[in-house]
């Protein structure tokens, strides 16, 4: 019977291993999406940049949270020796690379924001110190409980905050901490003349589209797999994560008027936004969920666009990350209770206020860090550099041969 028992247990070890892994695969080529996406929505000039940045963020990012940022959010360090480290399958190995998928998607989201004008070198110091202290602090407090700060809102509101996949953990923070950096790194030159917006039209539509469908993809390892074990896991994630999306895309295509780039724009907002409720919603709720999304997408990218001289978000992901993750941190409040279809076992108090908290450590975090680095080392390219695109003032190559 211990043999069986024995054998059992490893073989449930080693499926959640498995599992956990081709999430964090899933996740990690996400990534993917986000290079292609930005390299489909900058100019041509810029294409190079946008490659360069996605993966050498990805290798920052891991150094930072392997020896910094998961110990600060979970108190875990990696200084032991192998045969500890694989235990159980080396099931914790694999949790911390799905986790790290995760932190590293706020240097992803970033770059997307800060696009064309900004300097190598000064932003992934910046990125190391985001994933190492700014993202972990503010996950730790939510998907570990450190100091106490889960336990006071179950006290307080009755629920803890419930964010099952990161609408605000991941998301709002990335694109809150996104708003501190474009802030801090000011508009395009020529982007606005005589008071007039000046649009500078996507580079590669196929491109933006082909990260749009990578990331969406891959959003199905980024939610249904953040389960983290076999038994844990539900359909119900899958279907409201598909519901979502497709609300986010249809509300786009309506209010974007057929615009390419807010359609394939619609489903990540609609994902980002069911994101933290994908677990307790219906799946009605979560297609109302994706559709708020899509629209909130398309109209506070337009107005800001247009009215917002000094702050230029060249992919939009203040209001796809910022903006529709906040709606989703607060959605989770609103259909994910039992009078509403949901599974219940939220507060809409304390989602609003959980919610509220992520923003201001990613904007109190993002301002400093983006502060601190440009006093140090200025984040923007000269305006000649600019001029000439960064993928020659930084990378010392084209995209194409046309371009050498």
């Amino acid at each position: 019977m211990d043999i069986l028992n024995s054998a059992v247990e490893n073989l449930v070890n080693g499926t959640n291993t498995l599992f956990i892994l081709l999430g964090a695969i899933m996740v990690l080529f996400m990534h993917a999406g986000f290079a292609f996406l930005e390299v489909g929505t900058v100019r041509h000039k810029n294409q190079v940049n946008a490659l360069v940045k996605i993966i050498t963020d990805f290798g920052i990012s891991t150094i930072a949270y392997f020896f910094i940022g998961y110990w600060v959010a979970y108190g875990s360090s990696f200084f032991s020796s192998a045969s500890e480290l694989t235990a159980n399958n080396g099931y914790d190995l694999v949790k911390f690379f799905f986790l790290l998928t995760f932190a590293a998607a706020i240097p992803a989201i970033v770059s997307g924001g800060i696009a064309e004008r900004a300097r190598f070198n000064p932003f992934l110091v910046a990125s190391f110190f985001i994933v190492a202290l700014v993202y972990p602090f503010f996950e730790g407090l939510i998907w570990n409980g450190n100091f106490g700060y889960q336990a006071w809102l179950a006290d307080t509101f009755g629920a803890p905050f419930h964010d099952f996949a990161g609408s605000i953990v991941v998301h709002a923070v990335g694109g809150w901490i996104a708003f501190a950096a474009i802030y801090v790194l000011g508009s395009r030159y020529g982007r606005f003349r005589n008071g007039r917006l000046v649009a500078f039209a996507p580079s590669n539509i196929p491109f933006l589209a082909l990260g749009a469908w990578i990331l969406t993809v891959g959003w199905f390892g980024f939610n249904v797999m953040s389960a983290q074990t076999i038994e844990a896991i539900s359909g119900l994630v899958a279907v409201n994560s598909l519901m979502a999306m497709v609300g986010g895309t249809l509300l786009a295509l309506v209010v974007g008027k057929n615009d390419p780039g807010f359609i394939h724009n619609g489903p990540l907002a609609g994902l980002v936004a069911v994101c933290a409720g994908s677990d307790l919603m219906h799946p009605i709720g979560a297609l109302i969920t994706g559709a708020i999304a899509g629209g909130l997408f398309v109209y506070i990218f337009t107005w800001a666009q247009n009215n917002l001289t000094k702050f230029d978000d060249v992919l939009g992901v203040w209001p796809l990350h910022g903006l529709c993750g906040l709606w989703g941190g607060i959605a989770a409040g609103i259909f994910g209770l039992e009078s509403l279809g949901g599974l219940g076992g939220v507060s809409f108090m304390a989602q609003l206020i959980g919610s509220l908290a992520g923003i201001a450590v990613a904007l109190i975090g993002g301002f400093i860090v983006y502060g601190l680095v440009n006093k140090i080392s200025p984040l923007r390219l000269s305006q000649e550099e600019e001029y000439n695109g960064a993928d020659l003032s930084i990378h010392k190559i084209g995209a194409t041969s046309m371009d050498d």
